[in-house]
């Protein structure tokens, strides 16, 4: 005697999921978060964040999901032309991306 098993979908049958290629220069959120990443990676740049933001450690651990708070890593980044180049080169994205990406948040 002979069981049969029947798959769940025909064999000639294809699924298909379409996205949109994502990519950190594409999502604010995300590209502010490696920003924040690349900033927290050197401790005396990391420093100067919370020292010029105000923010305390605590806080900012808080306000990851924060869009506020992520702007604000932003404009941190912009008001020091080398810090937003470097930024943008190791998270490989245009300083303009980088900017455009704190008009959206």
């Amino acid at each position: 005697m002979r069981f049969a098993i029947e798959p769940a979908y025909p064999l000639h049958t294809r699924l298909t999921i379409l996205r949109e290629p994502q990519s950190p220069g594409h999502d604010a959120f995300t590209l502010a978060l490696g920003a924040l990443g690349w900033v927290l990676g050197d401790g005396q740049r990391a420093e100067r964040l919370l020292a010029l933001t105000g923010l305390t450690a605590d806080e900012l651990r808080a306000g990851l999901g924060d869009p506020a708070l992520l702007g604000a890593v932003l404009d941190f980044l912009a008001a020091h032309e080398p810090d937003l180049v470097a930024a943008a080169e190791e998270l490989g994205v245009k300083p303009a991306e980088l900017m455009a990406a704190r008009e959206r948040l």
